[in-house]
């Protein structure tokens, strides 16, 4: 199926809803579905729900809410207190999140007269491990770039020729999946992540992951970009940043970083996204 194909698919699709609210992280894919939305159905229709437990980062917050504002777009943001059932971060703990979290989300939208929920799901959401999908199916959330046969690389492809800033922006991940499966999260290990990550983002390293180990603070960045981390002070400054965050002691993964590294099991420590 060509690419136009697959824009005609999406656009009959969000006709066929008449209205319609996103789940909106700030991501590429939830950014192109608002902007796709938008476009086909009114702004009036359309309105982006953002909601905001305490293992979202702030400055992804602070994104997505420049990105509506930039749109356009209606946007209303959700604070919640940390769900109970994933404090002890369970294996399970993305669909107990997503079923909380998209619960509130569409009784949102239904209470804003919308005719249903819309999350950015992709085909090649369908080639990772994704639990977070059965919660979504038990709720009825619709999947239209999914539905419409749209990839990654097409959606990209898609928002930057609609000149939406997100087009190449990198994928991320709540910092629950920083933490090691049965840990207790605590708002300080959250805190600690999120500084430690951010910094290293300001050296130019957007593809990024702080793995929390106690006092171990395990980096991952793309494997082909570990000897420029390596080369001048870049590596003591990092260590000198994340000892302050509190960690004793800083490593570098010489496995490099890729989307879905914590979903399998490797060296003996349990991984997620």
């Amino acid at each position: 199926m060509t690419l136009p194909e697959k824009m005609e698919n999406l656009n009959q699709i969000l006709g066929d809803y008449g209205s319609c609210g996103i789940a909106f992280s700030g991501g590429v894919d939830s950014t192109f579905l608002l902007a796709a939305a938008g476009r086909r159905l009114g702004k009036n229709n359309v309105k982006a729900y953002t909601v905001i437990p305490p293992y979202v980062a702030d400055w992804e917050i602070d994104e997505a809410e420049e990105f509506t504002r930039q749109m356009d777009m209606r946007h209303a943001m959700i604070k919640v207190p940390m769900p109970e059932l994933v404090r002890n971060n369970p294996e399970n703990r993305c669909y107990v999140c997503k079923h909380a979290l998209f619960t509130l989300m569409k009784k949102a939208a239904a209470a804003d007269g919308l005719h249903m929920l819309c999350d950015g799901s992709n085909q090649d959401d369908l080639g990772d491990y994704r639990p977070g999908m059965k919660a979504l199916k038990e709720l009825e959330v619709q999947s239209p770039l999914l539905q419409a046969g749209l990839t990654k690389d097409d959606i990209r492809k898609v928002s930057k020729e609609w000149e939406l800033s997100t087009w190449d922006k990198p994928p991320y991940a709540c910092l629950l999946t920083r933490i090691p499966h049965n840990e207790e999260v605590t708002t300080e290990i959250l805190d600690r992540i999120e500084k430690s990550e951010l910094y290293i983002m300001s050296l130019g390293f957007r593809h990024i992951r702080v793995r929390h180990h106690g006092e171990l603070a395990r980096i991952e960045i793309p494997s082909d970009r570990i000897a420029e981390f390596l080369e001048g002070d870049t590596a003591e400054k990092v260590y000198r940043e994340l000892k302050k965050n509190g960690y004793t002691y800083v490593s570098l993964d010489l496995g490099g970083y890729r989307i879905g590294n914590m979903n399998m099991k490797r060296g003996g420590l349990s991984h997620a996204e």
